[in-house]
């Protein structure tokens, strides 16, 4: 005979663990490195202090314009002001549909990922109904109406791929 509370255990646990946000549910690959290079407001390369080969990573939990957008070459250009050269914390959680690894990075005790929403170069990460990790920060960006949120008419880098394609350059 089968209980109701073994039954709604089995179902709450196997709920929680189709539900259960991947940054949860995956532990995180720390590691100290400097950062070698800033490709855009969302892309760095960094090579790990303790040697290996260099690594393509994305800050999680943001969305920065893409480079031939508007904002794109002044997010890019904060970032690279504010880390190129310097060494970060990487906290790498796994890998996204384009191999990169996907990253929280840490510069000075700080969220580097918060500060660029916060200074208004990046959107908060949306998905599905959730507004993303930074809304906070991007709420205080878009009423202090900073960086890209000086521009109400600003678009997220999502619906901008979706109607020119990729960036091509030079």
């Amino acid at each position: 005979m089968i209980r109701v509370g073994s039954v709604w255990a089995v179902f709450c646990s196997l709920t929680f663990a189709v539900w259960v946000p991947s940054s949860l549910a995956e532990p995180a690959r720390v590691y100290e490195a400097r950062v070698t290079r800033v490709f855009d407001g969302d892309t760095v390369w960094v090579q790990p202090l303790e040697g290996g080969r260099a690594r393509k990573l994305r800050l999680d939990g943001l969305d920065a314009p893409e480079i031939c957008q508007a904002g794109g070459e002044a997010s890019r250009d904060a970032l690279a002001t504010r880390l190129l050269g310097q060494a970060v914390t990487v906290s790498e959680r796994r890998r996204d549909d384009y191999g990169r690894g996907l990253a929280r990075l840490t510069h000075r005790d700080e969220d580097v990922g918060g500060w660029l929403v916060s200074i208004g170069h990046a959107w908060s990460y949306r998905w599905r109904n959730s507004a993303g990790p930074y809304q906070p920060q991007e709420a205080q960006a878009q009423a202090a109406s900073r960086g890209l949120f000086a521009d109400r008419r600003g678009e997220l880098p999502r619906a901008f791929r979706q109607r020119h394609g990729p960036c091509v350059l030079p």
